[in-house]
């Protein structure tokens, strides 16, 4: 069985972001990257098929710059196979990237029976690039994932749906499958693994590859900003209960002609 992953390398969301120098993206040279937290479990839940049939192999492939390969060593190390890095700028729209994707997947040479990925991605929430994707390699998909079992070339997934409801499929593969927190437990890097992922292959092939062109794009950013800085808050004196009533009417006046509160 050929599975894949595709994953995405986020900033850590203690990084301090500040846009670039012109406001198309935001500034990637001191951030630290890590592994979108969604994708995570779709690497573990790779590795549990995986475990369950023998013979198969994990494929984990991202798009986006080389400058810092941290998500896929991590998957490497987690147990996966080998990598494929599509070689890109790091503000690609969704229709790029699940495009961008296709194209690595089909340049690996295997024919996928099972596609896993996040649901989304923390950095930008579009959750876009699973379906885009299956709709791409002409496979159904299946969101929001929370139970998966595999049995007689048969996928059976358990979904999230508003109002705490579960949602069952009954999916043939292939198929692509974009999973949720609490799919798995996301097993820890072990040392051995750290050291034998840096002998794991790495496959790296450009955008042109993929079949992306800057003509695929369908989302242009601009005007990144960071937020205005909240401003300073107001201290009051109620020490003194002479001028309590004072002080409140004050802090009733903010609220509701300032604040706007009440």
């Amino acid at each position: 069985m050929n599975i894949f992953v595709c994953v995405k390398q986020v900033p850590d969301t203690e990084t301090k972001v500040t846009p670039n120098g012109d406001g198309t993206f935001i500034e990637t040279s001191s951030i630290k990257w890590i592994m979108n937290p969604y994708d995570e479990f779709a690497v573990e839940q790779a590795l549990l098929l995986k475990a369950a049939n023998a013979g198969s192999s994990v494929t984990v492939v991202r798009v986006g710059s080389t400058q810092d390969t941290e998500a896929l060593r991590t998957a490497l190390a987690m147990g996966a196979d080998e990598a494929v890095l599509v070689e890109s700028e790091d503000n690609l729209d969704s229709y790029m990237i699940a495009k961008a994707l296709k194209g690595g997947i089909e340049k690996s040479g295997k024919k996928p029976d099972i596609v896993f990925t996040g649901k989304q991605a923390i950095d930008d929430d579009c959750l876009q690039v699973p379906q885009l994707l299956a709709q791409m390699l002409d496979m159904p998909s299946v969101s929001v994932v929370v139970g998966f079992d595999h049995a007689d070339g048969k996928v059976t997934l358990k979904r999230e749906v508003e109002g705490g409801a579960l949602e069952v499929y009954e999916v043939s593969t292939p198929v692509v499958v974009a999973c949720n927190k609490g799919l798995n437990t996301p097993r820890y890097a072990s040392l051995p693994g750290i050291m034998k992922a840096k002998r794991k292959p790495l496959q790296t092939i450009s955008l042109g590859d993929a079949g992306v062109s800057a003509d695929d794009r369908r989302v242009k950013y601009s005007n990144f900003q960071l937020p205005p800085e909240k401003p300073p808050g107001k201290k009051f004196d109620a020490m003194d209960e002479g001028k309590q009533a004072e002080v409140v009417a004050e802090v009733v006046q903010l609220l509701r002609n300032e604040a706007k509160v009440i």
